[in-house]
């Protein structure tokens, strides 16, 4: 049987299109591609977003900065040494870009200056931290960046 070029070119676009579908239909139904939303309820944070930005802002007027340091233990949160650390309360929270099942959140109870978080609950990687604390019913935020 022969194959004229007119054949030939609608079998080579029907063999095209059928490759290009193949990929759509296998990403879609593949579960390690994850096409969710950040967090569930996104416009509700979304809302409450002005909240973040003034205790962001709280903190750089307050001058309380905290500083994230790598260590051979885990990952080291150094609160400011002026505040009486029994009154600071809050949360840790460790986002995972790449995997929601590892993100996890801490309560911040201090009884020293610095909070530790354990090596062993941190992969290799990038992690979105954000330390949402209170002192002397002031609300204040830190967001940082760390690749592990």
């Amino acid at each position: 049987m022969k194959i004229n070029w007119g054949t030939a070119i609608v079998l080579a676009f029907i063999g095209f299109i059928g490759f290009i579908l193949f990929f759509v239909v296998r990403m879609n139904m593949d579960d390690r591609a994850n096409h969710d939303l950040v967090t569930p309820d996104y416009y509700n944070a979304e809302l409450a977003y002005q909240k973040e930005i003034d205790a962001e802002n709280n903190a750089e007027k307050d001058n309380v900065k905290i500083d994230i340091k790598k260590t051979s233990q885990g990952l080291r949160l150094e609160f400011p040494k002026h505040l009486e650390a029994k009154k600071i309360i809050g949360t840790v929270s460790l986002y995972r870009p790449s995997n929601k099942h590892l993100d996890f959140d801490l309560p911040i109870s201090l009884s020293n200056t610095h909070l530790l978080i354990p090596d062993k609950r941190l992969l290799d990687g990038r992690w979105d931290i954000k330390i949402s604390w209170q002192y002397h019913n002031k609300t204040y935020l830190h967001k940082q960046s760390v690749t592990y």
